[in-house]
């Protein structure tokens, strides 16, 4: 009989008869056990167990050994499901998610835009509207680095190359658009959004839509001159077909048919009845601007081109004729959102201010300064979307700085005053494009001319009250666009004693900002093509499957293009830009 008081013992591996033996002592009564069903009969069961002398141990230890066995398989799975998680996850599962998430992604560019343009631009802001001495500018509240901004080819880097590293993250030569150094087509961010998540895709511009930066997104052209091939491209007529949603800007000259005087194409195709036949709708006034509806994505596909060629610096606009940087901007975010509210696509979005850098090469800082509030107050509206929008990231950075600009100039070979004169900039009213449209070729009567810039060009145009008989003489008296604008720019900026160094661009590293999602990932000093990478990861994007898809595209303008000049030549006087303009 088993031992009293142990349940169902097990006889020692010792035990004479070689058998375990279950006590029903553990109940209190012999009922109880016929109660369970386990036995029959009343009197001690005993049940042989050779496996027990077999294996060594009892029933219960060798089940608890196979519930253990169970437990570290069941981890060993585990283990291995996770490591062959974090190899899917690192190899192609993080595009996966990357896809599957709604993101949008706002690429600001402020075109010509360096440091010290910003801290010029502040101080203007803060002492003419009287604001406290930490007053911080919309962009100031995000700096979070600097952008470097060399080109394969150059130290100095132009528009086209500084654009297309942001596109296609890749370095490339001075005018490349869109292309590598071996000037094969590279694909970009934008249709990479557009093929790979089906995402809205947008260009917000206040240059002519084929210039340098929206073509590099755009388009892929071997020299940025070709701007006749790079409208081309933006309403579809290659291989990828239309990839561009939406494009607000100047630049109608380039759609238009030629011979015509309202064209500068060396063609005669009708490039706006091509983009309807595509179905593009398209817009060239302020009217049907106000006209859309900011809340309804039926408009797209959409051409807006609000100029002939660029659109009007701030300091000249119209605000009848032409819409700003800021309401085009918003406007495009309105319709954006609503073309992906009901989908997990998100919009991609590039603005940039264009024309701070023209008023950089004209060494204009009335102009300049005036072109960068506008570009803060597109950057407020964006901020303001971001913030209602967590999924969204705005990165705000310049393709190169442009006029090698300083707050600071000396005037004589004396040691110079500690000071600048923010003041000077407030009373101008036009910009120097636009005041010498209108002195040259006006009038050939140098008495009349005089009179005019003595009573109007210096006084009510410039706000220069203390103009001498020289400088209105000289000014009177120039013929040569490119002389007549420097001695304009020498006017301003000698009475603000602000500094310029060039009127072409400088190689110093620009500004970068960030806000939203996934900004800090920006942090610190990076290489322009970091931020190619950066929307190309955050959005899980294959560029090189877009550059097998547009190897064969043509990138050559069949037609001659028209070569821009320096220092404002690009702008809306500039003759031999639109040969068929009068």
């Amino acid at each position: 009989m088993a031992q009293a008081g142990v349940p169902y013992a097990a006889v020692p591996r010792g035990s004479s008869d070689g058998r375990v033996h279950f006590s029903d002592e553990v109940h209190e009564s012999d009922a109880d056990v016929e109660d369970n069903g386990l036995f029959e009969h009343r009197e001690t069961m005993e049940v042989a167990d050779n496996d027990t002398l077999y294996y060594g141990m009892s029933l219960g230890t060798r089940r608890r050994m196979r519930k253990g066995r169970v437990f570290w398989a069941t981890v060993v799975c585990l283990v291995v499901v996770s490591v062959v998680g974090i190899f899917w996850l690192y190899f192609d599962g993080i595009n996966w998610m990357q896809r599957s998430k709604k993101r949008n992604v706002i690429l600001m560019v402020s075109d010509g835009f360096g440091p010290a343009s910003e801290t010029m631009a502040r101080n203007f802001v803060q002492q003419v509207h009287g604001l406290p001495v930490g007053y911080q500018s919309p962009l100031d509240e995000i700096l979070v680095g600097s952008s470097r901004t060399r080109s394969s080819d150059s130290l100095v880097t132009d528009s086209a190359a500084g654009a297309t590293a942001f596109s296609c993250r890749m370095k490339s030569y001075n005018g490349a658009i869109g292309v590598d150094p071996e000037r094969m087509p590279c694909g970009t961010v934008l249709e990479a959004a557009k093929l790979q998540r089906n995402m809205a895709t947008g260009l917000v511009v206040t240059s002519r839509i084929t210039h340098a930066t929206p073509g590099a997104f755009s388009a892929h052209v071997t020299h940025r001159d070709m701007e006749d091939l790079i409208a081309e491209y933006q309403i579809g007529n290659y291989s990828l077909g239309p990839m561009v949603d939406l494009m607000f800007g100047g630049g109608r000259c380039h759609f238009e048919a030629g011979p015509h005087v309202n064209s500068c194409r060396t063609d005669a195709r009708d490039l706006l009845s091509e983009a309807r036949a595509n179905g593009f709708r398209t817009l060239d006034s302020r009217s049907d601007f106000d006209a859309l509806d900011a809340n309804s994505a039926q408009s797209l596909p959409l051409l807006g081109t609000f100029a002939a060629s660029h659109m009007d610096y701030e300091i000249d606009r119209d605000p009848k004729q032409q819409p700003s940087l800021a309401e085009m901007t918003n406007k495009a975010l309105g319709i954006l959102s609503a073309a992906t509210k009901n989908t997990n696509s998100g919009f991609f979005l590039m603005v940039e201010g264009s024309r701070i850098d023209m008023a950089a090469h004209t060494n204009d800082p009335a102009a300049h300064v005036r072109e960068i509030v506008a570009y803060w107050d597109a950057i407020s509206a964006v901020r303001t979307y971001v913030d209602a929008h967590p999924d969204t990231v705005l990165i705000s950075v310049s393709d190169h700085e442009t006029g090698g600009f300083s707050v600071a100039k000396q005037l004589g070979p004396e040691y110079p005053e500690y000071l600048w004169n923010p003041f000077a900039l407030e009373p101008v009213k036009h910009s120097i494009e636009y005041v010498s449209s209108k002195l040259l070729g006006q009038t050939t009567d140098s008495a009349k001319q005089y009179e005019f810039v003595r009573d109007t060009v210096f006084p009510k145009w410039m706000g220069i009250k203390d103009a001498s008989h020289k400088e209105i003489l000289a000014v009177a008296q120039e013929a040569n666009s490119v002389q007549l604008r420097q001695l304009l720019s020498t006017a301003i900026s000698d009475r603000a004693q602000l500094g310029w160094a060039t009127h072409g661009h400088s190689a110093v590293d620009v500004n970068l900002y960030a806000y939203g999602k996934d900004a800090h990932l920006l942090r610190g000093s990076h290489e322009n093509t970091d931020i190619g990478d950066f929307i190309v990861q955050a959005l899980g994007l294959n560029l090189e499957q877009i550059t097998s898809l547009i190897k064969n595209d043509k990138v050559v303008q069949d037609t001659p293009a028209i070569k821009q000049a320096w220092m404002g030549r690009r702008d809306l006087d500039a003759p031999e830009h639109h040969p068929h303009m009068h």
